[in-house]
This record gives C-alpha cells, structure tokens and sequence, in this order.
C-alpha cells in the first residue's frame, strides 16, 4: 500500500472513529470483527477480543451521544494514533474526557484498539480545574 493511499484509509478511519464516538454509529468496516480492545481508564482495565464486546464496553461507559471538540491524528507504520477530547451529557450533567487511542488497521479496518482515558470529569471537575489551572494550550 503506498503511503497515500495509507494515509487516505486512516483520514477514512478516523474520522469514522470520531463519529463512533460522538454518535455510537460504527460505519461497516470500521472495527473487523475480531478486533481486539484494550481498555484502561483510571481505576479500571477491561479486554474484549470482538467487534460486539468494544461496542459493549464503548456502550457501558458512555450511552450517549456526544462531541469530539478537539483531535489530533498521527499515522503510523501499523495504523494511527489519536489524541481527542470528548465531551457529553448525561442525566443532566456535563461530562468531559480526554483519551489516547492507538489504532492497528489491516485490510481498511481497525484490528487493534488500545484506549488511554483520564477518566470522566463532571461540570464542577472542569470547573474546578478551570479555576485552579492555566493551561498553556487548549
């Protein structure tokens, strides 16, 4: 595959990842079926070897649907790495996360999943780290 072409696929992917997350839809072909998920958060780790146990746990930890405000993507020799921030509501309440995900694609799909995420903030959480903490960038 020349590099254009592996670079269309992740431009392809990743934006259809980032749809995943704001929407819950996986595009056909996104996830093989037997993708593999590595999941850890702060307190937890989880592992699925299927395209239906990631979308069971992508399901568990956030139901809803939401925004991907702000990302970056980097290709790889494997695949791509994306830095993103999510952000959703949920019974009332604002939500915000930020996550590390590096992806292994084979044949236009993602094969290998592995997810870094700071854990969920709550509006107070980002509020008080709004106060507490100037960031040098966004």
């Amino acid at each position: 595959m020349s590099a254009s072409t592996a670079a269309d696929v992740v431009t392809l992917l990743a934006g259809q990842l980032v749809e995943f997350l704001e929407t819950g839809y996986d595009a056909p072909g996104l996830f093989a079926e037997d993708v593999f998920l590595d999941y850890s958060s702060p307190l937890w780790r989880e592992q699925t070897g299927s395209r239906a146990g990631a979308l069971a746990v992508r399901s568990a930890g956030h139901p809803g649907t939401g925004r991907v405000p702000r990302s970056r993507v980097d290709v790889t020799t494997t695949g791509f790495v994306m830095e993103l921030e999510e952000v959703w509501d949920e019974h009332g309440e604002s939500w915000y996360a930020r996550e590390m995900i590096r992806a292994d694609v084979r044949d236009g799909s993602i094969v290998d999943l592995a997810v870094y995420c700071t854990g969920d903030w709550s509006s107070s959480r980002v509020a008080q780290h709004r106060a507490e903490v100037t960031l040098l960038r966004p």
